[in-house]
């Protein structure tokens, strides 16, 4: 039987906000790779294993703009970001930057949109329009104006759009803050990417572009610069981690000329490592003490290192565990899930399992049937993997050594973010919908 002085705590909790109150009996998506950052859901997370447009699907709604960017969940409430055209067209515009021609062309104004939507039904709980512009550069024809994933914590959300402004909002869309950065400039005009991290009180933006690059931590709360360290990089769009190791929290950015940590607290440099190739788009994981950081363009790379006793220049010091040099991942960031690291070749559709202590092949790599382009990065959850590609298709793994398919599903969409995994549901976020997927049998029972 319950106590009087816990009942009257539920009571007053239920009476403050009720949504709170239920948002503690489900689980959370906090940032783009899930509540660990290593793309791994919590252990009694239990998504479907099969789909359609006409199979286990809960709902499925219409999305303004267009958006790359990752969902993000706090309870009964899903959180993303888009870029929507408005107003009168202009002449496009033209640049002699090499790589341009795979340029979309910007020719109209935008508003920088953030939306709340209920998890249980998919309406629309609130809409904000942060910012709006014509912006100065638009992005690679598979990339979008709004492709960085917000982040909350459960009390705040914050939504970034690089150059368009960082803002927080309450989970009741409730404007905080914003911060404009500055304008980026990245290479070939390929657009901007990287979602922001947050650890206890701290947000750290990475800001790698064509102009001076730098590394700034912010106060969540106010919005107020912290520290400040400049960044001898060119662009990149890894998202950086935090990572405790023997009671320091460390930053850790990958990037093209090194990967590096610096002190949360300080900003200084703990230490760096060098190998990477250009055009850093993975995200690196960690976990166990080690952080796996990998990169696929000119060359191949992929490291996996110590953090004990990480200090200084460790390019060619003990505490790499071990390199590969093909197979590597390029947009995909890799999964770390039940002591093996998963990563997909360049973004095709190649996934490669190996033992992440030792780098061993458990089973190596192996050819996803039905996958071919993919830009999500793979997920787990109940003992299963899940690999989203561009052309709607998504595959449906089982993880570990002796690796088998279960499932190829399909929808009538093209997928860039990845996928969601709370409680019995998996969200797929679109060019054009968003899906919410669940077992026919567990949404009759709600």
């Amino acid at each position: 039987m319950i106590g009087r002085s816990s009942l009257l705590v539920l009571l007053s909790l239920l009476m403050a906000n009720p949504w709170e109150a239920h948002s503690a009996e489900l689980s959370h998506w906090p940032s783009w790779r899930g509540p660990t950052g290593t793309g791994a859901a919590a252990d009694d997370v239990q998504p479907p294993v099969t789909w359609s447009e006409t199979e286990n699907v809960r709902w499925k709604v219409a999305l303004p703009g267009l958006g790359h960017s990752t969902p993000v969940v706090w309870g009964n409430r899903i959180f993303l970001t888009t870029a929507e055209p408005f107003g009168d067209k202009f002449p496009p515009r033209t640049s002699g930057a090499p790589g341009a021609h795979d340029n979309r062309s910007v020719t109209q104004r935008h508003r920088f949109v953030m939306l709340c939507i209920g998890r249980d039904d998919g309406k629309t709980l609130w809409r904000r329009d942060l910012h709006e512009a014509l912006p100065h550069e638009g992005a690679h024809n598979t990339a979008s104006l709004a492709s960085a994933s917000p982040i909350t914590d459960g009390q705040r959300v914050f939504a970034f759009f690089g150059s368009h402004g960082l803002y927080c909002l309450k989970l009741d869309g409730t404007q905080v803050w914003e911060k404009q950065l500055g304008r980026m400039s990245s290479k070939h005009g390929h657009g901007e990417g990287a979602s922001p991290a947050l650890y206890k009180q701290t947000l750290i933006i990475n800001w790698d572009h064509e102009g001076q690059s730098f590394v700034v931590a912010l106060d969540k709360s106010t919005g107020r610069e912290l520290w400040r360290v400049k960044r001898n990089e060119v662009t990149s769009w890894a998202t950086p981690i935090v990572v405790e190791h023997e009671g320091r929290a460390q930053v850790i950015i990958c990037g093209t000329d090194r990967v590096r940590a610096y002190d949360l607290k300080s900003g200084k440099v703990i230490w760096q490592c060098g190998g990477m190739s250009a055009n850093i788009v993975a995200t690196p994981v960690a976990g166990d003490g080690m952080v796996f950081a990998g990169s696929s363009y000119e060359k191949r790379a992929l490291l996996a290192i110590r953090l004990k006793g990480a200090s200084g220049d460790i390019t060619d010091g003990n505490q790499i565990a071990w390199r590969r040099f093909r197979g590597t991942p390029y947009v995909p960031s890799p999964l770390l899930y039940d002591g093996g690291l998963y990563f997909l070749t360049h973004y095709q559709g190649i996934l490669t399992r190996v033992n992440a202590k030792t780098g061993q092949d458990e089973p190596g790599a192996f050819r996803l049937s039905g996958i071919r382009n993919v830009y999500a990065s793979p997920v787990a959850a109940a003992g299963r993997v899940y690999i989203t590609d561009q052309e709607g298709a998504t595959l449906v793994i089982s993880a570990g050594t002796l690796t088998r398919a279960l499932a190829l599903n399909h929808l009538d969409d093209q997928f860039s973010a990845s996928p969601v995994l709370v409680d019995q549901q998996l969200l797929l976020r679109g060019h054009n919908y968003l899906y919410c997927l669940e077992e026919s049998t567990v949404a009759a029972g709600n």
